[in-house]
């Protein structure tokens, strides 16, 4: 479990491997301290388990499933990427569930300077923004942001960031027309599926909105 406050951002090193799985050496300074293999790091978004580390970072396997559902697949060598170890017991939260299984990708449409903020407005496929509700919280290539905006007539979302989120980032070298990893808030998907097991008639005592209304929701 991570939560979406990254640490610092790291560099792609090395990539082995091609379109059905490939190997990813990071540079990486904080996230390598206290690092051993078999532990998670939150990659632009995506969970990774550690498989080796290095004098500069560390390395990790990457699934067919993982670089079709998200960006990694498209990375080069010297791209930027955001960092996150998973969350240590006693820590403080301070952005949201974030479980680093990535629901698909956006496209970076419009980035706009407003004082110190930076909007994002990113469209998406219309099964994810379903699940992004304005002022709720979004997973963007691993990054915990509120959700400002949402217009389902052009499938966008928007956010807006501080400059301290801004230059901690990659999102200091985002740019439009850039591809980027989403993750809808995993509370809303588990309610979402649970009121779509309602509405069959396989499980006809399932949660419906009639059950909700009767015992006080």
């Amino acid at each position: 479990m991570f939560t979406g406050i990254v640490e610092e951002v790291g560099t792609i090193a090395r990539i082995q491997g091609g379109a059905h799985s490939s190997t990813l050496e990071v540079c990486a300074r904080t996230v390598w301290e206290d690092t051993h293999v078999g532990d998670s790091i939150c990659t632009s978004g995506v969970c990774l388990t550690v498989t080796s580390l290095t004098q500069r970072g560390f390395t990790a396997d990457v699934m067919h499933e993982t670089l079709s559902r998200s960006t990694l697949g498209g990375l080069s060598v010297g791209d930027k990427v955001n960092l996150e170890r998973a969350m240590a017991v006693g820590e403080r939260f301070g952005g949201h569930i974030v479980s680093g299984h990535i629901d698909g990708t956006g496209t970076v449409e419009h980035i706009t300077r407003d004082g110190t903020a930076i909007w994002y407005e990113i469209e998406t496929t219309p099964g994810i923004l379903r699940l992004i509700i304005e002022k709720g919280s979004i997973a963007l290539d691993g990054i915990s942001l509120t959700v400002a905006r949402v217009d389902d007539a052009t499938n966008t979302f928007s956010v807006s960031t501080i400059p301290h989120t801004t230059t901690h980032t990659t999102l200091t070298d985002t740019q439009v027309g850039d591809a980027v990893n989403l993750e809808n808030d995993i509370v809303g998907k588990y309610i979402e599926r649970l009121m779509r097991a309602g509405n069959s008639a396989a499980t006809p005592q399932g949660i419906t909105m009639d059950f909700l209304l009767e015992n006080g929701f």
